[in-house]
Formats: structure tokens, C-alpha cells, sequence
């Protein structure tokens, strides 16, 4: 499957099934709360952040899919090869350099694909120069056989206040 027919088919799944899903289990979570069902990939996702927070980019980059598109700031990278050889590296110094506190999580699957969206914040120091920003972060992940695996990321933030 082409990563534009994939990024299509999961924005489908999610969108269709997300009103449906959310009737059925609203009585298993309320909102800010991860279903049961996704618990695997919540898991992927703190594993991401724990292992570019650890500068362990292998790691992150095995819980990416080859064709993951990351959305942050208007700009988009279109595959773990090209995340790898752009941002990458400086979004671990960066999660090296500061706190990250999700403050809140909300988490859905519908079979094998699983949407995490959070929100927190990231404090601390970065190229000597103060850092406080309020984000907000959205997941698509899909399970394969070895595991939940990341196939889309967007990232936004902006200062509090």
C-alpha cells in the first residue's frame, strides 16, 4: 500500500470510526483517559518520547513506520528516513535538554489502529535559552506483529499565557 493510499485509509478509519467507537464505549472512558484498547500503543508513544529523552534514535526510529508522516509547525517529513536525516537528532537534544509533563492523554482504537492525542507541557533550557511551551501532540498508530508502530505525528505548541 502507498503511503498516500495508508495515510488515507487510517485518516478514514479514525474519522469514521470515531463517533461510533465513541458511543459504544463511552461508558469504558471518560475523556482524557486512554481505552484499554489502546494501552499498547499509549505505550509505544511514551516509549518514543523515553528513548529520544535518552538519545536512543534507534529505538525511536524502530517505533516509526518507514512511511510515518510528521506534521509540526506547518512542516511535514514524509518518512523515518527523512526524519532521520533532518530533525531527528535535535528533537533528542532536545527532549535531553528539557521536562516534558503530560497533563492530559486521550486514547481510542478500533481494531488495529489506535489514535493518542496529549497534552503538556515542556520546560527547561535549550541553546541557553529558556524554554516554556504548552503542546499538544496527536499519534496514528498501527499494530503489526511485533508491535504498535507509529504512522503519523503532529506536534504543535505555543507559549502560555
Amino acid at each position: 500500500m502507498s503511503r498516500t493510499s495508508l495515510a488515507l485509509a487510517l485518516s478514514i478509519a479514525v474519522l469514521s470510526a470515531m463517533p461510533a467507537f465513541a458511543q459504544d464505549h463511552a461508558h469504558d472512558h471518560a475523556a482524557g483517559s486512554v481505552a484499554a484498547e489502546a494501552a499498547g500503543a499509549a505505550t509505544a508513544v511514551d516509549a518514543f518520547h523515553a528513548a529520544l529523552k535518552a538519545g536512543d534514535t534507534a529505538a525511536a526510529l524502530a517505533l516509526m513506520a518507514p512511511d510515518v508522516m510528521i506534521f509540526e509547525e506547518g512542516y511535514a517529513e514524509r518518512s523515518r528516513d527523512e526524519y532521520a536525516s533532518h530533525h531527528l537528532g535535535s528533537d533528542a537534544a532536545f527532549a535531553a535538554a528539557s521536562e516534558s509533563m503530560v497533563e492530559r492523554r486521550s486514547g481510542w482504537a478500533n481494531g488495529d489502529i489506535a489514535w493518542i492525542t496529549s497534552e503538556g507541557r515542556t520546560t527547561g533550557q535549550f541553546n541557553n535559552r529558556p524554554v516554556d511551551r504548552l503542546t499538544t501532540e496527536t499519534m496514528l498508530l498501527q499494530r503489526h506483529a511485533d508491535g504498535w508502530r507509529i504512522h503519523h505525528i503532529h506536534w504543535s505548541s505555543r507559549a502560555p499565557g
